[in-house]
């Protein structure tokens, strides 16, 4: 037989050319459009898959960009030094009667009260006279339950970091307007306080009662104690109005004059970060932990010879190094508190002792790569296809399965009813 050449024909133009060699290779099944039918069940079945899918696909979008939170505790590092203690408290006493006092276990003293703002107003506008049950009884009230809430929401690194955004100039509010005729009973202390970072304690105590201070020997009258106090804000580290801690916004009223508050406080020192500080096995990576502003000796910029070097030496916050904006460097606590009446011969007020643990707490959020979220979608989409097939080919098989049983049912009795007994057609005539 003459070959394809000898007539001027090339063999290797019916070959396959380019990718079409690849057919053999295809392991996907194809079924022809004419052996196919569209029904109402596939179209539900469809439009149902595709509402999960985008369901689902919101749901890992939303989960991607909100980000993973996880808490790490260390040994915190480096040697602090200084303590910001923010104070927003009204007393139902006088401001002139009460002194003001902080002492730590360095023995050293600051006179709170010439550092702090102190404002005569009326305790009935900070608090509901109605009300004279104490804190403690309310744990099941609804006010309660939306404090937990808020308290909840506060320990997140994306509400936190929210909150250094806001107000930033911001920092106490202002005294409420006191109605015209109403008594100036009571105190408001407010303000911030620089002290050393060690176990403290400060208190409220009346004039003349307490430490003995010149100028305020004298004794005040013990028919005008009253301790009765509402904490507006309490906190340590740098000040963010909207944080709510666990003392904020609590109180106590009492017709006792000599009664004695304590409140025992564990200082946690705390960073909130959206910065990656954990490896990929999830355990801390210590060189990847944020460190705050760095603190730089300088002289003192208040020497009248600014030429000359050789002045006090203090310690001044360099705002330019350090800086992290995605990261807060605060402090939380846990409180404990104890209220009882005292005798004559012990000195009643406020107590707040504070300690510093020596651990590191580290909330981080993460987000992870873009890659591992459409891998993700993928995993998802996909999924959700496989499995849609599934149950239509399953309810598909068990509709056909029923209508099989239903024919037959139907088949019979129309035999037996045009049929006699015996099974004998009525013959036709």
């Amino acid at each position: 037989m003459d070959s394809f050449e000898k007539h001027g024909l090339d063999e290797s133009a019916f070959d396959d050319k380019g990718l079409s060699s690849l057919r053999t290779f295809d392991a996907f099944p194809k079924t022809k459009p004419n052996y196919t039918s569209a029904t109402a069940r596939g179209g539900q079945w469809t439009l149902a898959i595709i509402i999960l899918c985008t369901c689902l696909t919101f749901s890992e979008l939303r989960t991607w960009w909100t980000g993973t939170e996880t808490h790490h505790f260390s040994v915190e590092r480096g040697v602090g030094h200084e303590l910001q203690l923010n104070l927003d408290i009204v007393v139902a006493m006088a401001c002139h009667d009460l002194h003001i006092n902080v002492q730590d276990a360095a023995m050293d003293r600051i006179m709170a009260g010439d550092l702090l703002t102190k404002e005569d107003t009326n305790f009935a506008v900070w608090t509901d006279p109605r009300k004279r049950r104490r804190q403690q009884r309310l744990h099941e009230s609804k006010r309660d339950v939306e404090r937990k809430r808020a308290e909840d929401e506060d320990s997140h690194v994306s509400h936190v970091l929210g909150h250094m955004r806001e107000n930033v100039g911001k920092k106490f509010p202002k005294s409420p307007r006191v109605p015209r005729g109403a008594p100036m009973d009571s105190c408001r202390i407010y303000g911030s306080l620089e002290g050393n970072k060690v176990q403290g304690d400060f208190h409220i105590t009346a004039r003349g009662h307490g430490y003995m201070e010149f100028g305020m020997q004298q004794h005040l009258d013990h028919g005008t104690f009253n301790f009765s106090h509402h904490i507006n804000e309490l906190s340590f580290g740098p000040h963010y109005p909207g944080i709510l801690n666990p003392l904020d916004r609590t109180g106590d009223t009492t017709e006792a004059h000599f009664m004695r508050y304590q409140y025992y406080l564990s200082v946690v020192p705390t960073i909130f970060t959206k910065r990656r500080v954990s490896t990929r096995s999830g355990s801390l990576d210590p060189a990847a932990i944020p460190q705050p502003p760095t603190l730089d000796l300088a002289p003192d910029i208040k020497d009248a010879n600014k030429k000359k070097k050789d002045g006090p030496v203090k310690h001044m916050v360099n705002p330019d190094k350090g800086r992290d904006r995605k990261s807060v460097f605060t402090n939380q606590y846990a409180a404990t508190s104890q209220s009882r009446e005292v005798p004559g011969n012990t000195v009643p007020g406020l107590f707040f002792k504070y300690d510093i643990e020596p651990i590191l707490l580290i909330v981080s959020e993460s987000r992870s790569s873009l890659l591992g979220l459409l891998v993700r979608l993928v995993n998802v989409i996909s999924g959700v296809m496989v499995g849609g097939g599934w149950m239509f080919q399953l309810s598909e098989w068990a509709a056909e399965v029923w209508g099989k049983r239903r024919s037959r049912r139907n088949t019979g009795m129309i035999g037996v009813i045009n049929g006699d007994v015996n099974g004998d057609l009525d013959s036709k005539r």
